[in-house]
């Protein structure tokens, strides 16, 4: 037994050494790693694909552990690893393509066999891509891919056609507010331990000029640091400062303090304690902005800049990749939508926050565009910064994996969810 090398990641690629293959198991390869395979890699993952029935079987790796596949782990950058082993029989049916042949082929494995991981490091390999976490998660939003990117919504998008999760752009409309709120907008700010971020994100929230009334609801979560000092010194009658009872909320439960509280206006507009927006207009044009459609959520775009808030590669983040016509389905293959996000209070409360700090606005906003159309601010209204004190700049590799997963099971109820009411 043998690795085969792919020649690129094409269909046709595929499909040549389908035409070569001397057993009904095909090794693939990825060309850019150097692979030292275990003394038994082949056996065993020939023999866990023959008693498990899978059609692709993947594997640990010497020093890099993987997590296991489930029907929400649809992202094209899923992590096999450098090594996949495949019935040859299913490269059969693939699609042509010219980058995505394996994540065409993958998909189209799992909707008939399982996707099996094998806990186990069965070869040695090189790092195919050394950027830390933090530099790599924006690669499916860089211009230079576009095309590529075209290519992996089409393929995903024939998935969920196929698997009964895509859904028309048809939405339900908002329905009007069954409350009377403070104000009309509140800027929600979670914090924790920002001393040295945190007066210039508030500042921005209340230096916004507008026709209605608006508060700046901040939710410290005990901060260690001066950040509480801060808050209390800013001396501004529209400031709500928050300090939660409990200490186990995580930046949902941050959310959940604000908008669940009586001081929460009509919509709730998104400030991260690191960030600005960039100027005294924002607010207006987003609250216009779910005012208009009138939208369940809008989300707008940033500007990726350093702490002296210098424009850093890859600048503006606007997620044109979001179309009416199938953004809500495409948002099942991708890692975020955008932000700064707002929101409709009252399409919000029914649904909350989960309590954790990574991937509680992604699932909010999956749940929101199952069923109400989200609007779009396609220029930039934020400034993002980055800098050492970012919570996701540097990941280690558990805790990567631990995020990974926890999407990959957002995805998966997502698209349960989207199946059942397909099926009315």
């Amino acid at each position: 037994m043998k690795i085969a090398f792919p020649r690129d990641a094409s269909s046709a690629s595929l499909l040549e050494l389908a035409g070569t293959a001397n057993s009904d198991v095909l090794f693939i390869g990825d060309p850019r790693v150097n692979i030292e395979p275990g003394e038994r890699m082949f056996e065993r993952m020939s023999q866990v694909m023959r008693e498990t029935g899978a059609g692709w079987v993947y594997s640990d790796s010497v020093g890099h552990q993987r997590i296991d596949y489930r029907p929400g782990s649809i992202r094209d950058n899923f992590d096999f690893g450098p090594v996949i082993a495949v019935r040859v029989k299913a490269i059969a049916g693939l699609s042509e393509s010219r980058w995505g042949g394996l994540y065409d082929l993958r998909l189209r494995i799992s909707e008939k066999e399982s996707i099996v991981r094998i806990p186990e490091p069965l070869y040695a390999a090189s790092v195919s891509d050394s950027r830390r976490s933090g530099e790599k998660q924006f690669d499916y939003v860089d211009p230079k891919n576009r095309e590529h990117q075209l290519e992996m919504e089409s393929i995903a998008t024939d998935h969920l056609k196929r698997v009964g999760a895509w859904l028309e752009p048809r939405f339900d409309p908002v329905p009007p507010p069954a409350e009377r709120y403070p104000v009309q907008a509140s800027v929600v700010i979670p914090v924790r331990n920002r001393e040295r971020t945190i007066r210039d994100a508030v500042e921005s929230a209340l230096d916004q000029k507008t026709a209605f009334d608006f508060n700046v609801i901040v939710v410290d979560n005990h901060s260690t640091d001066p950040t509480t000092e801060i808050l209390r010194g800013l001396g501004d009658a529209r400031l709500v400062h928050i300090v939660p009872d409990r200490r186990d909320l995580g930046i949902g439960g941050c959310w959940n303090a604000a908008i669940y509280s009586s001081y929460c206006g009509r919509y709730a507009v998104q400030l991260d304690s690191d960030d600005l927006y960039v100027n005294d207009q924002v607010l207006s044009r987003i609250v216009g902005e779910l005012e208009g459609g009138p939208y369940a959520m809008v989300i707008a775009s940033y500007t990726m800049v350093d702490f002296s808030l210098n424009q850093i590669p890859p600048g503006l983040i606007d997620h044109r990749e979001w179309t009416r016509e199938n953004g809500r389905n495409n948002a099942l293959r991708i890692n975020g939508l955008g932000a700064p996000r707002a929101f409709d209070t009252s399409v919000l409360r029914p649904i909350g926050f989960a309590n954790v700090s990574y991937g509680e606005d992604y699932a909010v906003a999956l749940r929101i565009s199952r069923d109400y159309e989200i609007g779009r601010i396609y220029d930039s209204v934020y400034l993002c910064r980055r800098w050492e004190g970012n919570t996701d700049s540097a990941l280690p590799l558990d805790m990567v994996n631990r995020y990974d997963s926890y999407k990959d099971w957002i995805r998966t109820v997502e698209i349960e969810a989207r199946q059942r009411k397909n099926a009315g």
